[in-house]
């Protein structure tokens, strides 16, 4: 998993960042289990994940998650995931943090026939083509399909 994982971080993050295994206890890990670090090709340090600010640590969960679909999808027999949802952690996200999230989801924009952002915040929602906006009302949930090309 943490092989695949890297295949997809070193693309979404440009090759900055890659993962370790370590037999260190992370912060605030009590127990056994996967132990990593990230290394920063920039500083040439590995750190524990709990320093990484909001946006790295989108970044590399993304990749994880996603390394994790790949090994289970090889083991299936190959069938592949067509859709990737993503239920943000744009919220909590400085500006300069949200363009990283869009460039790592943009970069991985070929590997799915459709990339699902779920968000609330207005910026996000403009960096995609095409989005389904959806309005509560007391009766009842309605949605609009909003297109737009650059």
């Amino acid at each position: 998993v943490v092989a695949a994982a890297n295949e997809r971080l070193a693309r979404m993050s440009e090759h900055r960042y890659s993962l370790e295994h370590t037999a260190q206890r992370g912060a605030g890990e009590t127990r056994g289990g996967l132990s990593l670090r990230v290394r920063d090709d920039w500083s040439g340090e590995a750190r524990d994940p709990a320093t990484l600010s909001g946006g790295e640590t989108f970044v590399v969960s993304l990749a994880l998650a996603l390394g994790l679909a790949d090994v289970i999808t090889a083991e299936a027999g190959g069938a592949e995931l067509d859709t990737l949802f993503v239920d943000e952690g744009f919220g909590s996200q400085d500006t300069a943090g949200q363009d990283r999230l869009r460039e790592a989801i943009q970069s991985i924009q070929s590997d799915f026939e459709k990339i699902i952002v779920i968000t609330h915040v207005e910026q996000v929602k403009d960096a995609f083509p095409v989005r389904i906006e959806v309005t509560k009302t007391e009766s009842g949930s309605t949605f609009v399909v909003v297109q737009w090309r650059a």
